[in-house]
This record gives structure tokens, C-alpha cells and sequence, in this order.
């Protein structure tokens, strides 16, 4: 196997290229899977396979066009699908594809971000996993920044003393580079073992040089202000956090909470005031105003996290509006300074239930208290929450949203956060360019700068014969109002950028479509109606202009193969459009009667319920009718209708194969089948088959007897010999870690041919999956079709 990473980066734009190759030396065709982590910040920019010297190149596409050639080539026979999964700051892109004997595949994947300065330094985070030993594996990084480098680290978790000696890295004027090559041996867990110790996170750490507070660049008539003032004084600060204390976050979630404002209280200035706004049923505050952070403030602050603990319901609403009248009449008594920031932390781990509830009332409210005055953070702790609620209710009120994964590291994933926003130094910043010669400008103002941080600005120059642009900055100073001016001879700094040989032209352009492309996204996300189509079209013909993948396009690879069409598709995913919500129970049936000598009883699905919180849906399945409840309205169908629905993030579709298909938003599609069987069959009854169409789309927290094996389970078969049935020998299976003895036996496979049926053939796991499942059967058994609660 082949595999190199390799990155160019000029003024903080990479541009990545991952090769893998590899060749099957089996004498029979084999599935060969690529499978890398990507940044969830950056765009996919072109895929392409190789098989035999012929080269499949990807094409982007909006997503619903995408989606039917997708569609079309799945009916036709497998597909090659592209996976994704989010992680904590990646997302999983997998290929698959079936080549020949002694053939060999190419799989390579580009990529582009804008690398974000936090805490003084630009990151570059490659997620190294090959999963095997590499005959030739390497990570090439070269650097180019017009300011010139000032400093420039690379490690990775996985790295030990001897495996530090490979990372080559040096930079000297404009020029950085990082190189790290390890041989096979050097790639080992242990001398002869053929394990790897390649498995983590390999990151890539520079800062710039600032003889001035900015720099700007200009190429092929696009320019970018990448503005990072340093030595200003801090801001004094006041800060509200506003944490949910309702049961659901008892456990982990409030001990890892108390964990990170002990931890924050550390770090809090003397200058800074503060106060604690707790929510459960009722809302409960430390203090009737802001305080000061004096010794004695702080001591008695880290007394009262202590003895925080969980109670009641989400009176989410009351706890913001609490806060923001807090921080209100703070300035209108004069109690803090007018030259100060303010800013409100939200920790919440669920959906409001108590007090106003209803998304939308709270997002208007909380928008007309805070008018514009101070950045809201929404911290989302875990996965039962409406993440695009806090997400819009944040950027609407100048913040961000940010999840917060419930793990060991909770804590630092608060403090981490709170560091980031710790240090303001300036406030209502305003960057201007002169009006006649530029357009299309990407956002130019600012709530707040924060020290280790950078704004960038973006724009198309418009005036051909502009010798020389200018950039004015205006903002508020921790002791008085502030300017900053910066001029760049057009002809000049073009004429030093093209110097570079490695350096791809058009990279300010590209900057400027993948920051107007997020900025774009994030307006829509709070945008309705009309505004939201407009914003959703100027998005989306960026995106395929440019050949980014984002929300809106998909890539498709089509392999033509067998003279059939084999496609793959890659997507965008966006955090907090998981489908975790979605709970999918089944109601088992037996035959009609026992048969005297059956050993074991058949058993069938009788009934389904599906039920998503989120799109307020239920819908029960079962061989005589379809019930669907959205909201309090209730429509039931029969098999004989032919219905095609859609609403808002919802599709069903029933036709008169006795199939039904269920979409919900981007996540997979389950296809629900009506088995009919002759009604004078002594034993049978009709029953209910459950697939998904595109099982890659589940989110890899999917769980549930069945939903467990929707992803990529190692096991191993070993030792076949007869068992007792002589037509039906048995097996050692190695998987999760057991040996268990199973039993090869066929399975109807209904998905190609829903009548009959294809038989495959299966190994069956005795002792009701033990073993093979998490936990016990028994877990899994509901008191109703839908019940939230397994045993």
C-alpha cells in the first residue's frame, strides 16, 4: 500500500491532496476501502478513482441531482457509497470499490480550508489512521506566508520518543516546511508485530510575522485584510453563565460542568465582573447583580459551584432572559464600565420544557433583549438537543454555537472554549475598503477581537486601475477609541506571490468563495422565507462554481462496471442534522400455530413504529394500514394508495410495490416492505420488512438490536467443520473480542427482488446473540411501539 498527504498552504489557505493506492495480488476481484478523517471546517474539492489506468473523476452537483444519479445507480445493483460520520472536529469520508484480480486503485481526495488562528498560532490538524502497515506512507507540508513565519511546531498524539526523530520540520523567511516519512519498521507497535502505531492526530502549528496590527494581498483581482493587532491592553470583562441544571444533566454532565467553572473561576481577571444564572424548573441566580472578581468574590464563587446540583425541568428561556436583564441593568446603573465587553455563556443539555418553550417565541425574545449588545455562546452538551435551535439563536445574537461531547474531557472542552473568548481586546470592530473599487465583500464588522485570534476579510476588486488599495479599521480600545490603516501597492504584492512556484494562482479568490460560502450558510441558518431561497441560491451557485462540496452539492463518482452504473457520493454534513432522534421499534409476530416438530418458532415484524421528536412525527406500520401522526394531525393509508408527501425535512413515498419509503432531512431513507403471503398458508402470516436505503448516512452513534451492525464490524471465521445438521456446518467467529461457535444456514435477502426474495447465505449466532450484541437481548424489549425507554 501507497498513501501520502500532501499540503500547500499560502496565507493560511490549504489546499491538501491525499493519494492511496493499492492492488489486490488475490486471484479473485476484492473490495478495497479508502477511509480518511477530514476537518469538519473544510470543503471537499475533487475525488477521483483510478482502477486499471483509467481514471473516474467526481463531479459536483446540487445535492438533490446528485441525489436521483445516486438513486438510479443503487436500483441498478451495489453501490460504492460514500460514508460520512462527524466526529469532535472530523468528519469520515469511506469509498469502497470492487477491483479485479492483480488490479491495482488509485484513490485521490483534495480538499481546502482557511486554517483559523486561536490561541497565537494557525492549526493544521491531519487525522492519521491507516489502519495497517504502509510500504511507503509520508505527509509533506509546504508553507508560504507573504509576512513571513515566525515559528512553526508539528506533533501527533501517537508519536514516541523514536517515531519524533521522523518529523522533519524547518522555515526560514516566507518558506515553511514539515515533512514525516517513517519506514515499515518504523511504523510498528513492536519489533516483529504487525500492528501500527500510526492511529491519531497528526498536527501541523505556525504563527506569522507582524511588523503592523494587518496585511493585505492582492492577486488576479481579488484581495484579502487578514487583521491581528498585538500589545493592545486587555478589555475588563462581564461575563454571565447561564447553566441548565434540570435532571437530565445529572451525572457526568454537572460534575464535568462544576469541573470547568472551578477551572475557569482560575483564570477569571481581577478587573473582570461575573455571576452564575442556574435553570432547571425554576430559575435561581448567585448574586442580584455582576460582581467584581476579587479573592474573596472568587472563594465564595467556587463554594457555590460546589454545591451545584441538578433538579426540575429546562426553563431554558427563563434562564437567558434572566441574564440578559442582569447584564442591562448592569450598564444602565453604571455598575460595570461603559469600555467593557460583555458576553453570556449558555450551557444547556436539552429541549425547553418548562416556562415558554416553543423555539421560535424564545429565539424573537432573547433577539430583542439583547439588541445587538453582547455575543450569546451556546455550549450544546451531548446529543439530545436541538442543535440548529442554539445555533441560530446564537449567530442571530453575534455568537456561536459549539457542541460539547459528554466524555471524560467535557471539562476541558468548556474551559477550552471559555480561553478562546477570554481576552477581549477590541470591541465593535469595523473594517472599510474604499467603496468605488471593490464589491462582494465578505463580513467586515465585528463584535469582538480576542488576543491569539485574526479577522479576514475577503473581496473582489472591481477598479482596473487601482494602483494601490486601502484598508481603514475602526474600533473600540479598552482605554479609547481606536484606528488602524494599512495600504498595499496592487502591482507589488501580486508581482511577490507569483514569484512562489508551488503556490496555486487563484488562491484569494478561493479564500474569498469559501469564506462568502460560510458566511452565506451561517445567514441562511437564521434566514426564512425568501430571504432564506436567495441566500440558499447565491450559496449554492458558488459552491459549484468553485467545485466545493458543501451543504447544498454532493459529489458523485460514476464507474461504469459490468454495464452497469456504479456511483459513490460524497456530502457535507452539518452538525446538529444527526439523525440520533429518529427511534425505529418493532413488534415481533409468530406463525399463525406452533408446528409440532419446529424446534424454534418463526418469528416476523408485525408492527412498526418510527419516531422522530424533532419533525414532531409517528408513524406506526403494520400489514393492514399506515397511520401517520404529524403534530395532532393523524392521516392513515392503506398499501393500495399511491402517496407521495412532503413537508418541511419530511418525505414518504407509498407506491404500489407495497414498498413505502421514509426520508427525513439528509439522513438516510428506511424503505418499508409488505411481504404478503398466500392467505390459506397454514402457518404463515403477512409481515414487514425494515432496510435503509443508504445505511452510510446514519450517524455512528446509531444503536438498537439492529442499528448496531449498520457500520463496519471486524470478525474473522475460523475453523468450519460439520455440525450436527450435515447440510449446515458450524464455525468459530472472532469478533468484539469473543470466540463464538455459529452456524452457516441461508437468509431471504428482499431487497432486489421484494417478491421472492434472494437466498444468501448467513451465519447464525446461538444463545440470542450473545456475544455478538451489546448487552442481553433482553435489553432491548419495549412495552410499546413508542417506548423511549429499553430495559
Amino acid at each position: 500500500p501507497f498513501m501520502k498527504i500532501d499540503s500547500k498552504v499560502t496565507s493560511r489557505f490549504a489546499h491538501n491532496v491525499i493519494t492511496s493506492r493499492a492492488v489486490n495480488r488475490a486471484n479473485v476481484s476484492k473490495e478495497v476501502v479508502f477511509d480518511v478523517d477530514l476537518p469538519k471546517t473544510a470543503f471537499i474539492t475533487n475525488f477521483s478513482m483510478t482502477i486499471d489506468g483509467v481514471t473516474y473523476p467526481g463531479t459536483i452537483k446540487e445535492k438533490e441531482v446528485a441525489k436521483k444519479q445516486y438513486e438510479k445507480a443503487v436500483s441498478r445493483g451495489q453501490t460504492a457509497g460514500l460514508v460520512r460520520a462527524s466526529g469532535r472536529k472530523t468528519e469520515k469520508f469511506t469509498v469502497s470499490v470492487n477491483i479485479a484480480a492483480a488490479s491495482k486503485v488509485t484513490f485521490e481526495l483534495t480538499y481546502e480550508e482557511l486554517l483559523k488562528r486561536n490561541f497565537g498560532k494557525y492549526e493544521m490538524l491531519i487525522k492519521v489512521k491507516p489502519k495497517q502497515l504502509i510500504n511507503h506512507f509520508e505527509i509533506q507540508a509546504n508553507i508560504f506566508e507573504p509576512q513571513g513565519i515566525s515559528e512553526l511546531e508539528a506533533q501527533g498524539t501517537f508519536i514516541t520518543n523514536d517515531l519524533s526523530q521522523v518529523i522533519k520540520k524547518s522555515f526560514s523567511g516566507k518558506k515553511g516546511h514539515v515533512s514525516f516519512k517513517p519506514t515499515i519498521d518504523q511504523q510498528r507497535t513492536c519489533a516483529n508485530c504487525s500492528t501500527s502505531l500510526l492511529d491519531g492526530d497528526f498536527t501541523i502549528k505556525y504563527d506569522v510575522k507582524r511588523d503592523s496590527p494587518g496585511d493585505l494581498q492582492i492577486v488576479n483581482g481579488y484581495f484579502v485584510h487578514f487583521f491581528a493587532p498585538t500589545n493592545l491592553p486587555n478589555f475588563p470583562k462581564n461575563v454571565i453563565f447561564v447553566i441548565d441544571i434540570s435532571g437530565s444533566m445529572s451525572g457526568i454532565g454537572i460534575q464535568q460542568t462544576r469541573e470547568a467553572l472551578l477551572k475557569i473561576l482560575e483564570d477569571i481577571r481581577e478587573d473582570d465582573y461575573f455571576n452564575f444564572v442556574l435553570f432547571g424548573s425554576d430559575v435561581h441566580i448567585w448574586k442580584d447583580t455582576l460582581v467584581k472578581a476579587t479573592a474573596e468574590n472568587l472563594k465564595e464563587a467556587k463554594d457555590f459551584v460546589r454545591a451545584i446540583d441538578t433538579r426540575g425541568m429546562t426553563n431554558l428561556h427563563g434562564g437567558l432572559m434572566k441574564g440578559i436583564e442582569m447584564l442591562t441593568t448592569a450598564f444602565e446603573t453604571n455598575s460595570v464600565s461603559k469600555r467593557s465587553a460583555s458576553i453570556i455563556i449558555m450551557l444547556t443539555d436539552g429541549q425547553p420544557n418548562e416556562g415558554v418553550s416553543d423555539p421560535q417565541e424564545i429565539q424573537v425574545n432573547v433577539k430583542k433583549a439583547i439588541q445587538g449588545r453582547y455575543p450569546l455562546y451556546n455550549l450544546a452538551f451531548g446529543y439530545g438537543i436541538d442543535y440548529n435551535f442554539l445555533e441560530k439563536m446564537a449567530l442571530e445574537n453575534k455568537g456561536v454555537a459549539r457542541r460539547i461531547y459528554p466524555d471524560s474531557d467535557s471539562a476541558i472542552q468548556m474551559e477550552g472554549f471559555y480561553e478562546e473568548v477570554a481576552n477581549p481586546m477590541l470591541t465593535e470592530v469595523e473594517l472599510n475598503y474604499p467603496e468605488n473599487a471593490i464589491s462582494d465583500l465578505t463580513q467586515n464588522n465585528f463584535k469582538h477581537y480576542y488576543d491569539g485570534s485574526e479577522i479576514v476579510v475577503a473581496g473582489r476588486i472591481t477598479d482596473n486601475d487601482l494602483n494601490s488599495l486601502t484598508a481603514d479599521v475602526k474600533a473600540q480600545g479598552a482605554e479609547n477609541d481606536v484606528t488602524f490603516s494599512e495600504q498595499a501597492d496592487v502591482e507589488e504584492t501580486a508581482k511577490a506571490l507569483q514569484e512562489q512556484e508551488y503556490i496555486f494562482g487563484d488562491y484569494i479568490e478561493r479564500l474569498w468563495a469559501y469564506l462568502t460560502i460560510q458566511q452565506l450558510l451561517e445567514k441562511r441558518t437564521v434566514a426564512q422565507g425568501e430571504e432564506k431561497e436567495n441566500l440558499t441560491a447565491e450559496a449554492l451557485e458558488l459552491s459549484l462554481k468553485y467545485k466545493f462540496v458543501t451543504p447544498l452539492t454532493s459529489m458523485v463518482v460514476t464507474k461504469p462496471e459490468d454495464n452497469e452504473d456504479k456511483a459513490a457520493i460524497a456530502d457535507k454534513p452539518v452538525e446538529g442534522t444527526d439523525i440520533f432522534s429518529i427511534r425505529v421499534n418493532g413488534q415481533l409476530i409468530g406463525d399463525k400455530r406452533v408446528s409440532s416438530d419446529a424446534k424454534i418458532q418463526n418469528t416476523y415484524f408485525g408492527k412498526l413504529g418510527i419516531e422522530n421528536k424533532q419533525l414532531e412525527l409517528k408513524l406506526e406500520v403494520t400489514p393492514e394500514k399506515i397511520t401517520l401522526q404529524k403534530g395532532r394531525k393523524k392521516t392513515v393509508f392503506t398499501w393500495l394508495d399511491t402517496v407521495t408527501l412532503r413537508q418541511e425535512g419530511l418525505t414518504v413515498i407509498i407506491n404500489r410495490k407495497k414498498n413505502l419509503v421514509l426520508s427525513m432531512g439528509d439522513g438516510a431513507s428506511f424503505v418499508i416492505v409488505l411481504h404478503n403471503v398466500w392467505k390459506k398458508h397454514p402457518l404463515h402470516q403477512d409481515f414487514l420488512g425494515l432496510y435503509t436505503l443508504d445505511s452510510h448516512k446514519l450517524s455512528e452513534r446509531t444503536h438498537g438490536l439492529l442499528g448496531q451492525f449498520f457500520h463496519h464490524i471486524d470478525f474473522n471465521i475460523l475453523e468450519i467443520h460439520p455440525g450436527s445438521d450435515p447440510k449446515k456446518p458450524d464455525a468459530t467467529i472472532v469478533i468484539k473480542n469473543n470466540k463464538l461457535t455459529v452456524t452457516r444456514g441461508w437468509q431471504k435477502d428482499y431487497r432486489k427482488d421484494p417478491k421472492h426474495g434472494i437466498d444468501i447465505p448467513c451465519w447464525f449466532v446461538h444463545n440470542n446473540g450473545a456475544g455478538l450484541i451489546d448487552g442481553v437481548h433482553t435489553d432491548y424489549i419495549v412495552s410499546n411501539i413508542f417506548d423511549t425507554t429499553v430495559n
